[in-house]
């Protein structure tokens, strides 16, 4: 009898153990896809992004940097971004000089920075054009053509086919890399821009004075311009995006955002949104600007 109940005893412990077993075990397994599903429960959280980005410089750039900007924010509402135009110039200054974390800029920075450490991210196509008041009865002219008018050489709309009306020069200042990208595209070397030229200090406020000025011609990035100006022709060839692609469309520039070193985490992050597919698929072409893909294509 003892040794019956023994053996009884043993299979029920037995049974016992196995069923604790089993419980412990499925505890565990459940566990582990808890875990696999929420992640691990010891790794840390992602950080969210914090902190201040300064930029400054091109103003034919500053429509995409500040858009881009304002996105960023949304998604990021730890960061605060404060962007800023004055011209390439200035911002190649300031980023050099550790004054703003970006500086942006129509052209390359020049030798005067190849010792400051400067890194160039390009972040788009900016297209330009030449827009005149829309009393001007002249709609193309030829390079050479604009070339003297730009540099004073031709006073008078009549010389290049259109009516008895002087040409008033409306052009940016020797810090604008806009300035300095025509110059370079259009203009002789050894040869300036008129002496007489009116000076704006920003891209919108040379397309409001070029709007407002009888007879007048200007420069500017494509973006800017809309139908209260007229976009001149260039060598018989009409301002298009396409005309770019296909190269029948010669003024065009690429856009850069210069850091000093590498950049801190909270610009990284914001110069890898711009350069995102999300970006440069659905804003840029929406803006005005060319995606970068297509020049490195």
């Amino acid at each position: 009898m003892f040794a019956t109940v023994s053996k009884k005893a043993m299979t029920f412990g037995l049974i016992a153990t196995m069923t604790a077993g089993l419980m412990v075990g499925c505890g565990k397994e459940e566990a582990n896809q808890n875990q696999n599903a929420t992640g691990d429960s010891n790794a840390p959280k992602q950080e969210e992004l914090t902190g201040k980005i300064t930029a400054s410089g091109s103003s034919a750039l500053l429509p995409l940097v500040k858009h881009a900007a304002s996105q960023f924010q949304d998604k990021h509402p730890g960061v605060t971004i404060d962007v800023a135009a004055g011209g390439s110039g200035t911002g190649l200054k300031q980023v050099a000089e550790g004054a703003v974390n970006i500086g942006n800029s129509d052209v390359e920075a020049g030798s005067e920075y190849a010792d400051k450490g400067l890194v160039d991210h390009q972040v788009a196509i900016a297209p330009f054009v030449l827009v005149t008041n829309k009393d001007v009865a002249v709609d193309d002219l030829t390079s050479e053509e604009a070339a003297k008018i730009l540099t004073g050489e031709v006073k008078n709309w009549k010389e290049v086919g259109g009516k008895d009306q002087e040409i008033t020069i409306i052009g940016r200042a020797e810090s604008s890399g806009s300035r300095k990208y025509i110059k370079s595209a259009l203009i002789p070397k050894g040869k300036d821009f008129a002496k007489d030229a009116v000076v704006q200090d920003s891209t919108g406020a040379l397309k409001t004075s070029v709007e407002q000025t009888t007879g007048s011609i200007g420069y500017m990035d494509a973006p800017y311009a809309d139908d209260k100006i007229q976009v001149l022709k260039l060598d018989g060839v009409e301002y298009k995006p396409e005309n770019i692609a296909n190269g029948t469309w010669k003024l065009f520039s690429v856009e850069h955002m210069y850091t000093k070193g590498t950049p801190d985490k909270v610009s990284q992050a914001f110069l890898d949104y711009i350069l995102s597919d999300e970006f440069q698929s659905n804003e840029v072409e929406a803006l005005k600007f060319i995606p970068i893909s297509q020049l490195k294509n």
